[in-house]
């Protein structure tokens, strides 16, 4: 049953490695251009797997940034994680605190996307399909990291192939697969004109945070109340243990 599992999450990722062997590669190829060694640009991709905050690292990298610089930029691109963590799981199998934690170090904003998805017709997500959906999803990032630094070197200036835009892209085709209500049309209109006249008045990314927990914040103030029922386990924050958890 896990295996079987394992494998219908590896499935479920091929969306989203297609999008990161590019993205990665486009990462890579920025990484190099920036000045930033090839082990470290790899290195972040094994042990950070942030693409928005490590495309920003590797860009602050090349500007001579500090180690708190860095830490303090990919925490603020990364506080949205905290509502993913959140809204995740509730839909989880019960699952040992250690499993836990690594679902959480692997959550991204796509394989969030396709893990709420899944969920909708698996009604539970089990550790396996979590660990194909993620470990596929994590290897392929690794893998157009480097061949990204790899084709660095041969490429010259990324901006002359688009290749800075290839995030963006990316978080544009996701946006596009939540469009489901006029309500999420609007929310993200709004939030795309709150960001952009931001911008405009001069406070750069600081004004796509705010639009974001602004936005957020009204979606949620209007969204129909339904109260998640939580399995027991998640309540308690206790670590059960083996024994407790169903299945292989």
């Amino acid at each position: 049953m896990a295996r079987s599992h394992f494998w219908q999450g590896a499935k479920a990722a091929v969306p989203i490695v297609l999008g990161y062997l590019s993205i990665g590669l486009a990462y890579g190829v920025l990484g190099v251009a920036a000045g930033v060694p090839a082990w470290a640009v790899v290195g972040m991709s094994v042990f950070v797997f942030a693409g928005s905050a490590q495309l920003v690292a590797v860009s602050l990298l090349g500007q001579g940034a500090g180690a708190g610089e860095l830490v303090a930029a990919a925490l603020l691109l990364n506080l949205r994680h905290i509502l993913y963590a959140s809204a995740l799981a509730p839909l989880l199998e019960p699952m040992r605190t250690s499993r836990l934690a690594w679902v959480a170090y692997e959550i991204t904003d796509e394989t969030f996307v396709v893990a709420t998805q899944a969920a909708r017709q698996r009604g539970t997500l089990s550790f396996a399909f979590e660990a194909g959906l993620n470990g596929i999803s994590q290897l392929s990032w690794v893998a157009g990291s480097l061949l990204g630094v790899v084709a660095g070197s041969f490429v010259g200036d990324p901006e002359r192939l688009g290749l800075d835009y290839a995030l963006v892209a990316m978080f544009l085709g996701l946006l596009a697969l939540q469009m489901h209500r006029r309500r999420e049309l609007v929310l993200a209109v709004a939030a795309a004109l709150i960001s952009t006249t931001l911008w405009l008045l001069g406070m750069g990314s600081t004004g796509a945070l705010i639009a974001t927990v602004v936005v957020a914040g009204v979606g949620a103030a209007i969204r129909p109340a339904v109260a998640p029922q939580l399995p027991a386990h998640l309540g308690t924050g206790v670590d059960d243990g083996p024994g407790t958890e169903p299945g292989p």
